[in-house]
Order: structure tokens, then sequence, then C-alpha cells
């Protein structure tokens, strides 16, 4: 903990001496992490930092190798934008194939988090990578998965081919609310059963979003993952599920209608409303 107040110190003191920066970075992110404090520097040195980071992750400390991806992740929460890399994140990539299969998990796990970024700003790149990457071993594998998520809660057509995910001859039926109106605090109870159709055995990711009205009366889609399995031929499941209204810092209701749905292998099956009294 004796180490926690120098990134924030390197990022406003030091950004002008870049070699004496550069090194104390290296050292003292190996202690806590400097993921933040990089940022500034990519901004003011740019290539230099980043030929400076694509040596990092060459590292013998993995600590190291993992302050060089996500320090450059795109959309990094929290942290100093750097628009060039939302704008081309070209410059990000050899880092991660360096990274791919290194034997840190937290490495490998920074390498997801940032293809899950790029995928929200270059779908197509992110594509690309999960067909070259997929098949290759368990660990890749398990970084395609994850940095593929946005795009999978999405339902984008190329990554769902890739994990086989059709929705053909899954039905869907008795979908019903249990509770059509409810109140903050409460929760929102919902039924539906799923039937595979098919002759052989189909892998089905099912999903719900909630449409929550906004402060302007638009809508607000945000989808929650229920699972993902194989089913056998002909098997039938009832599904069950509750969403809490339940206040949170991150989000703020408002009364009125809003809408559920539920999401079959990345495909919108059926819409219905429900009302939130405050």
């Amino acid at each position: 903990m004796g180490f926690i107040f120098f990134p924030d110190y390197i990022e406003v003191y030091g950004l002008d001496d870049f070699d004496t920066s550069v090194k104390a970075i290296e050292f003292i992110t190996q202690f806590i992490t400097c993921e933040f404090a990089v940022r500034p520097f990519l901004l003011k040195y740019g290539n230099t930092m980043m030929e400076q980071m694509q040596a990092w992750s060459l590292h013998k400390n993995h600590k190291v190798r993992r302050l060089a991806s996500e320090g450059r992740r795109p959309r990094l929460p929290w942290a100093m934008a750097i628009p060039a890399l939302k704008k081309n994140p070209t410059p990000v990539l050899p880092i991660l194939e360096n990274l791919k299969n290194d034997p840190s998990e937290s490495v490998r796990r920074s390498v997801a988090n940032n293809l899950n970024d790029i995928s929200k700003d270059h779908s197509d790149v992110v594509v690309q990578i999960a067909n070259a990457w997929k098949g290759q071993n368990k660990e890749t594998d398990a970084i395609v998965r994850h940095g593929c998520r946005t795009l999978l809660k999405q339902g984008h057509s190329e990554v769902l081919t890739l994990y086989s995910l059709v929705s053909e001859r899954i039905h869907l039926s008795d979908f019903a609310l249990l509770t059509p109106t409810l109140k903050i605090g409460e929760s929102l109870e919902f039924s539906f059963l799923i039937l595979n159709a098919n002759a052989g055995h189909q892998k089905v990711r099912l999903e719900y979003a909630v449409y929550y009205k906004r402060q302007n009366g638009q809508l607000s889609k945000k989808v929650f993952k229920i699972s993902e399995r194989e089913y056998a031929p002909d098997e039938q499941v009832k599904i069950l599920r509750k969403q809490r209204f339940v206040l949170i810092t991150t989000r703020k209701f408002y009364a009125g209608t809003q809408q559920l749905s539920i999401i079959i292998n990345g495909e919108e099956k059926e819409v219905v409303p429900f009302e939130l009294m405050i």
C-alpha cells in the first residue's frame, strides 16, 4: 500500500521527463498498477510511448506485460480517453498478439478486455481476430469468448455463427409476465418455455432485455444473460426469472411503460410491456 500514490505523482509531475518516468512506471507497476498513469504519456508522446509499451509486452514480469495491454485499452473504464486508439486500434494489435498466449491469466484477461473495447468501435477487427485465434488452444478460446461478449449481446451475426448460435427451430412459447405492474423495490417476474425442435443437439444462448424508460421518455435497452448450453433434440425447458428494480447509483428509474423481451441465440423473439410505478 506504500506505493499507492506513486502512479499519480508520476502522472502529475513526471510528464515532462519521459525517460525517468518510463523507468519509474516500469518498476512501480510491479507493486501497484500504473494503467492510468501511462495515459497522459500516450497522449503527449504518441508513437514513442506506444513503442515503449510494445517492448513492455515482452517483459519478464507479468505485471509489466499486463500494463502493456491494460494501459492501451481504448475504453479503459474511469481512465483518460485516448481518442487516437478509439479511431484506429491498429497500434494495439501487435501487443495483443504478443500476449495472447501469456502464462498469466490476468494478462490474458486484459487482452480479452482490450478486444471487447475495440469491438465497440471496430467490430470487423475483432471478428477477424476471433476467427484467427479461435481453436488454437483453450486459453485463446477463452480470450476470444470474453473479448466478443459485447458482440454476442448485440447479436452480431458473424460472432453468432462463429459459436454455432442459430435460432432456427428453437421455439419460444408461454411467455408470461407474472408481475405486469410493479413498484421500485419489487421484482419483475416472468416465465417462458424453450423447445429445441431440431433433430440434433443445439447450443442455445438465452438472454432477456429490459427496455428502461428514460427521463426524456425514450427507452434504453439493457441485455442480461440467462444461460448458454446444449439442448437435446425435442428438449423443452421452463425458465423462471426475476429482475429486481432496486435503486442503485448507476441507474435511475422513471415511472411508466417499460418493455421486456426474450432473446434466443441473438435473435429478439417477443417484446411485452410492463408498468413501473414510483
